[in-house]
C-alpha cells in the first residue's frame, strides 16, 4: 500500500493476521489505533470494524480463509475478497 494511502472501513467475518514485511501500517480497530512495522503481526478478530492507514509505503502478507468476506458500513451485502478469488 501506498503511503498516505488509507483503505475504507469495513469489517471482515473472518479473523485476519497481517504481518508487515517492509514498511509500517496503522490499523484502527475497536476505537484503538495500532502502528505496526516491519517484523510485526496484527491479529484482527471477526466481525471488528478496521481501518488500514499507510503512512508510509509498505507490504503486508494477509492471512484469512478464503470463504471470507467483507462489509462497508453504509452500503449493503457483503464482498467477497478479490484476492480470494
Amino acid at each position: 500500500m501506498t503511503a498516505g494511502s488509507t483503505g475504507p472501513e469495513h469489517s471482515a467475518d473472518r479473523e485476519q493476521v497481517w504481518t508487515v514485511v517492509a514498511g509500517a501500517l496503522e490499523a484502527t480497530a475497536a476505537d484503538r489505533t495500532e502502528r505496526v512495522t516491519a517484523g510485526q503481526t496484527l491479529v484482527l478478530p471477526p466481525d471488528c470494524l478496521r481501518q488500514i492507514h499507510a503512512p508510509q509505503d509498505f507490504e503486508a502478507y494477509v492471512a484469512m480463509r478464503a470463504d471470507g468476506v467483507v462489509s462497508v458500513p453504509g452500503t449493503e451485502g457483503t464482498r467477497a475478497l478479490p484476492w480470494a478469488q
